[in-house]
């Protein structure tokens, strides 16, 4: 089993582990490091972000996702409060308009998928120092724990 969702950390990682996972899935925490194939500004505006900074869209059309709070997400939501269909907001949430920002750096021009572990995450790592750091901060907390029950 892998846990996904929300994990951002070592002490998280260790968390997972206690509880039976074999594994760990960090979409957010990967996607804001060197090697993401993502605009700097796009992961400048992340980093800064709070885990409030997201919003839940297509919670009508039972297909939920989590994003950045922008404006076109602002503008999904509340499309949806006054009740629109799928055809109304398909423009919004269409997958080229938000690669485009993603590419472009341009965070208010489409839908940016991003978990509320954009508050946990204050710096952009290479892919290496991200996992090094990770395994060890894991290593840390087991061994606290295992040291706590003894």
């Amino acid at each position: 089993m892998v846990a996904s969702g929300g994990i951002a950390d070592g002490r998280q990682m260790a968390a997972c582990l206690a509880m039976g996972a074999e594994g760990i899935n960090m979409g957010t925490r990967f996607m804001l490091t060197r090697e993401a194939p993502v605009h700097a500004a796009v992961k400048a505006r992340l980093v800064g972000a709070g885990e409030r900074d997201t919003n839940l869209i297509l919670r009508t059309m039972k297909n939920t996702s989590r994003v950045f709070k922008n404006a076109v997400s602002d503008e999904v939501v509340a499309m949806e409060k006054a009740g629109a269909a799928f055809e109304d907001i398909r423009h919004l949430v269409a997958g080229a308009r938000g690669r485009n920002a993603m590419r472009t750096g341009e965070v208010d021009n489409g839908i940016v998928s991003a978990g509320m572990v954009i508050g946990l995450i204050d710096d952009i790592p290479t892919c290496a120092e991200l996992i090094e750091r990770i395994v060890r901060e894991c290593r840390e907390a087991l061994a606290a724990a295992g040291a706590m029950a003894a």
